[in-house]
Parts: structure tokens; C-alpha cells; sequence
């Protein structure tokens, strides 16, 4: 499966885009793609099939659920930019933002309090736009 507009021909799992498109929203998805070149393609390929068609479509855990855990290792492993990306997915998927807050607080205590400083910074810049979820 091709994405319109794209130079690289892509063997993308229809299910785990579509998942991948509801969750991050199409617009960053589409960039994400957009960008694949012959050094990024298979791992848009790769990232596409495994984790979202083969981990987020599994019907074991909701999507909220599968949310709060992502933003629990993104804040346990510091990564701020796809914490950022994941927030907006994480509302998106129905959590509050005082459910994020909660999910916030616990990472503070098990993963420590500078990685929740630095996404509770993240999170307060996400939370204060007009509509994250576009």
C-alpha cells in the first residue's frame, strides 16, 4: 500500500495505519510518511505493521489503557518529543486531562520526579492548546 503524494512506494499495513491515523492524526502521520526516504522506509513499514497494527489493534487492552501506558515509558525513558506526540493521542483516545495528570503523578514516584518534571512541563504546553486532539 502506497500513501497519496509519496515518492517512496511503501508496504504499509492498511490496519495499522488506520489505527496509527486515529491515534497521532492523520496530518503528522501523513508528514511521517512523507518523509520516509530509502533510509527511514522500512522503519515507517516497520512501526506501522508491529506496534500498530500488530500491538494497538489487539484486543487485550482498550486504547486508553494502551495510552496511559505509553505515556508512563515515554516519561520513564525521557523521550519528550514523542511524549508530546503521544498526549495528544492520549486525549484523543478519551483519557481527561486529569487522568493524564494522574498518569503523570505515578510516573513521578516510580520513574522520579525530574522525568515527570520535564513531561509535566510537555504536558502542561500540550493541555493549553485549543484542541490537542487536531
Amino acid at each position: 500500500m502506497t500513501t497519496p503524494d509519496h515518492a517512496i512506494p511503501l508496504d504499509l499495513d492498511p490496519d495499522g495505519l488506520a489505527v496509527r491515523r486515529e491515534v497521532l492524526g492523520p496530518a503528522h502521520v501523513d508528514a511521517a510518511l512523507a518523509r520516509a526516504d530509502d533510509t527511514t522506509a522500512a522503519f515507517q513499514e516497520m512501526i506501522t505493521r508491529y506496534a500498530w497494527g500488530g500491538i494497538w489493534t489487539r484486543p487485550g487492552l482498550d486504547r486508553r489503557m494502551r495510552s496511559a501506558i505509553t505515556l508512563t515509558s515515554l516519561v520513564a525513558h525521557g523521550h519528550l518529543g514523542e511524549l508530546e506526540l503521544h498526549l495528544r493521542g492520549a486525549l484523543r483516545n478519551g483519557l481527561s486531562r486529569e487522568e493524564i495528570v494522574e498518569v503523570l503523578l505515578q510516573c513521578a514516584i516510580y520513574s522520579g520526579v525530574p522525568a515527570a518534571n520535564s513531561a509535566f512541563a510537555v504536558a502542561r504546553r500540550v493541555l493549553a492548546e485549543d484542541d490537542p486532539r487536531d
